[in-house]
């Protein structure tokens, strides 16, 4: 899902006044309008397109490369360049992202590319140094993605859409990295919760189960991340 219609579907996922009114209330509808019109920060647009990476590269090391590409595509795609826009200031290199969506098409194992695939993951965690932003306002936001998502992705006890089944696990796991920031409140807590709801979906990648956590558990283990971290 592309980045501005995720960020306007969360804001309705997280806005209290959704609760008691109807989706076609116009001061909802203003307030998600003036939301996305302002756009997403920097460092929320970095964290939602690392969320994509570490889906990506987690699918593809477990021999799921057609499933991760998709994903993998974020950083270089250009139908995705309204999430790398002030990348290049604080750092963004392509050259590894680039020889990691060349050896999915030549159909590479994962294992052929390991250095590629580190530096893909290198380069992510240095402009994350450098984007600045606070860790519980990131993971705050994050969390609120991954509510949205898995919501779309599981439906009536079964994967309906594996892709934002994906995503949200990718925005789980990048939402535990921030998690070991100095600066997270309640840091050890938040960080058992956050766990908890990685062990949520399948260990070591995203691969699409038989019988899927329901959303409304996801949500529920979500609302405790966010609870824990002074967030609601």
């Amino acid at each position: 899902m592309k980045l501005r219609t995720v960020f306007a579907s969360a804001l309705l996922v997280a806005t209290p006044i959704v609760a008691g009114c109807t989706a076609e209330s116009a001061e909802v509808e203003e307030g998600v309008k003036d939301a996305v019109e302002d756009g997403p920060t920097l460092p929320e647009r970095l964290v939602f397109m690392a969320g994509h990476v570490e889906a990506g590269i987690a699918l593809y090391r477990a021999g799921e490369s057609t499933a991760g590409g998709p994903h993998l595509l974020h950083p270089v795609s250009e139908s995705y360049a309204d999430e790398r826009e002030g990348l290049d200031a604080i750092g963004f290199d392509p050259a590894p992202f680039e020889a990691v969506s060349a050896a999915l098409e030549a159909g590479r194992p994962a294992a052929e590319i390991e250095p590629q695939l580190a530096a893909v993951e290198a380069n992510l965690a240095e402009m994350r140094g450098k984007a600045g932003g606070e860790p519980a306002d990131l993971i705050g936001y994050l969390m609120n993605m991954i509510a949205e998502e898995y919501a779309i992705g599981v439906t009536d006890g079964a994967v309906t859409d594996a892709g934002e089944y994906q995503d949200a696990w990718g925005f789980a796991k990048v939402a535990r990295q921030l998690a070991d920031d100095p600066g997270t409140p309640n840091a050890e807590a938040v960080r058992a919760e956050i766990d908890a709801l990685i062990a949520m979906w399948p260990a070591g990648a995203p691969v699409p189960p038989a019988d899927p956590a329901s959303a409304e558990d996801v949500s529920a283990q979500v609302q405790k991340v966010l609870t824990t971290l002074g967030a609601v």
